[in-house]
Formats: structure tokens, C-alpha cells, sequence
């Protein structure tokens, strides 16, 4: 992914509507990007421009090489960590959000007995035990499918250390 355009655009503090407004993009295109999609030589230089660096310093998706050049490995994992709790955010504003419609509106509409209410309350009951675990994911609480156990489940397949 491109740490590398989320790290100045972050130190700018510009959302990514501000760098699309700026760089003549859609907001689309600039997620893209900072997800690590090739962006097209156009869409580069526009960001480039904006970040008054030049296309190399941003690559073209391809970012492994030019992150560990140009950003220090302590800030790569920790702009990747807010992005992950950003994304818990994320998950848990959604949650409520539909907890308070389809519950307030179905509650209302119908009793708690009603098998439909019913069901959605079982549905966001195992919801929220997945958003249990997604925090819990998150802040690195259990490191289950996490980088230490993909890790370990390398070096075990190797038999040896990572180098």
C-alpha cells in the first residue's frame, strides 16, 4: 500500500477529499493509491504536484521499495496500525448505525416477541461478538491471523528464522 502518500498527506493534515480537491482527482482515485493500486502516470503527477515531491518519490504502486527508502520502518507500522483502528472505527460506526435503524424501526414497528426482531437481534448479537474480536484484533490484544503468527507459521515451514 502507499504509506508514502497517506504519510504526507497526513502531515499536512488533509483528509482525502482535500487531496483530490487539490490534485484535480476523484476521491476514489486517491484511495486508491493509498491503498497501494497503480495509479496512472496522470493521477501520479497530479499527487506529485500537490505534494511537491516527484513521481518517483511516490511509485506507482508498487511500494515496498520505495517506503523502505524514503520512510523509516517505525513509521510504516505505525501509520499501518491507525489505519487498521481507523478501520475498527469504521466497522463500529456501521454497527451502530444499523443497530439503531433496523432495531429502533423494527422494535417499534413490531414487539421483541416478533420472530423477525428476533432474528435480527441473534444477527447483531453475533455481530457485535465479531466486533468484539475485530477490537480486540485491532489493538493487538489476540494476535490471531496477525503478523507474529504468519510469521511463526513461516519460519516453521522453513525450519528455520527469517532473515
Amino acid at each position: 500500500m502507499s504509506i508514502i502518500v497517506r504519510k504526507l498527506r497526513l502531515q499536512r493534515g488533509w483528509t482525502q477529499e482535500d487531496v483530490a480537491r487539490f490534485a484535480g482527482l476523484s476521491v476514489r482515485s486517491v484511495q486508491r493509491v493509498e491503498r497501494g493500486q497503480p495509479g496512472s502516470l496522470e493521477t501520479m503527477k497530479a499527487l506529485a504536484a500537490v505534494f511537491e515531491t516527484d513521481v518517483a518519490t511516490l511509485g506507482n504502486g508498487e511500494q515496498e521499495m520505495s517506503d523502505s527508502a524514503v520512510m523509516p520502518s517505525d513509521e510504516k507500522e505505525a501509520l499501518e496500525y491507525v489505519a487498521r483502528i481507523k478501520g475498527f472505527y469504521m466497522h463500529l460506526f456501521m454497527f451502530a448505525v444499523f443497530a439503531v435503524v433496523f432495531l429502533g424501526t423494527f422494535g417499534l414497528a413490531f414487539s421483541f416477541d416478533h420472530p423477525v426482531v428476533r432474528l435480527m437481534l441473534y444477527a447483531f448479537v453475533g455481530w457485535g461478538i465479531g466486533m468484539i474480536v475485530h477490537g480486540l484484533h485491532v489493538y493487538e490484544v489476540i494476535d490471531f491471523l496477525g503478523p507474529n503468527w504468519e510469521r511463526r507459521l513461516v519460519e516453521r515451514r522453513l525450519g528455520r528464522k527469517l532473515k
